[in-house]
């Protein structure tokens, strides 16, 4: 009986239409959908077919500063038992500098003096504020406990590695229009934090100032080192990015067996696992498009 009410109601001849605004069609309910409601339904249009190979030459970047982390924390422990003065230390963070700037020189397309003359004067700001903070970095967590600070500070290199920004650099890198990211700052925030908190449990201010220059040193530039091999050559990149992976496992199966293990079994799942579980789920995924979907912008709206 609703039907032939319906039927009544209806307009003869009247054609429902999609629209998105102007209330209801005359004639036809509010949730009313015919034949041609799906026709311009697509499914999976922007699915992007990976390929496994391309998937793990993409993971080594993140096996690599996974590496990174644990040479820094290599440093750290062997600052901590005194196995490395503070004179040696400073001569590897003369030595990183120079080899850093060096690569970044030979990577770049174009070198101009105004450009090394501005990463000279922020260096030289950087290594002079450092120095000026070491006595209250020395004294900064005298009243917390140790047990405390080896919690936090394992807390924030975790965190750390989780917001840290591999496909980019922590700091705006030559010729580059692309800024460090809100996630990449936090990142660095976290690793500073952590870098200060194991300064504090050094004998001396010459000890806060050479760790706390090298740690921050690594976090900053070294990012921007891996991006400028990467875009040089990706081939350089990958076998980099192998041979600091082969050292920092000597170096950790040197210090701990357990340790290295743990090294071990994160770089596999990280390079290897973790791409093939992308490649597998991919089949799994359905996206569907149509009319309804919101509008996207195909330019960039900093222009």
């Amino acid at each position: 009986m609703m039907e032939s009410c319906m039927k009544e109601r209806s307009p003869v001849g009247r054609k429902w239409r999609k629209v998105a605004y102007g209330g209801m069609q005359p004639g036809f309910e509010d949730n009313h959908t015919d034949d041609s409601f799906l026709e311009d339904m697509v499914t999976n249009t922007n699915l992007v077919q990976r390929d496994l190979f391309k998937v793990i030459q993409d993971s080594v970047s993140i096996s690599q500063y996974i590496c990174v982390v644990a040479l820094v924390v290599l440093v750290w422990n062997n600052t901590l038992e005194s196995t490395i003065e503070y004179k040696l230390l400073l001569l590897l963070d003369v030595s990183l500098l120079c080899c850093g700037l060096l690569i970044i020189l030979l990577t770049v397309e174009t070198v101009s003096l105004s450009l090394l003359l501005h990463y000279t004067l922020k260096i030289f700001f950087f290594i002079s504020g450092l120095y000026a903070l070491s006595p209250i970095y020395h004294t900064l967590t005298r009243s917390i406990s140790s047990d405390s600070i080896w919690a936090l500070t394992a807390l924030l290199l975790v965190l750390h590695l989780f917001m840290h920004d591999y496909t980019g650099c922590t700091v705006k890198a030559p010729g580059s229009t692309k800024n460090p990211t809100l996630r990449s700052n936090i990142s660095l925030n976290t690793s500073i934090v952590a870098s200060v908190l194991i300064a504090s449990r050094l004998p001396s201010r010459h000890h806060v100032f050479a760790i706390v220059w090298f740690s921050l040193q690594v976090f900053l530039f070294a990012p921007l080192v891996a991006f400028c091999i990467k875009r040089y050559s990706f081939r350089l990149h990958l076998w980099v990015s192998l041979m600091l992976m082969v050292v920092t496992s000597l170096l950790v199966y040197r210090l701990n067996v357990f340790l290295f293990g743990v090294l071990f079994a994160l770089l596999v799942f990280v390079t290897i696992v973790c791409p093939y579980w992308l490649i597998r789920i991919q089949k799994y995924k359905f996206e569907i498009n149509g009319p309804w979907d919101e509008a996207k912008l195909c330019f960039d709206i900093t222009d």
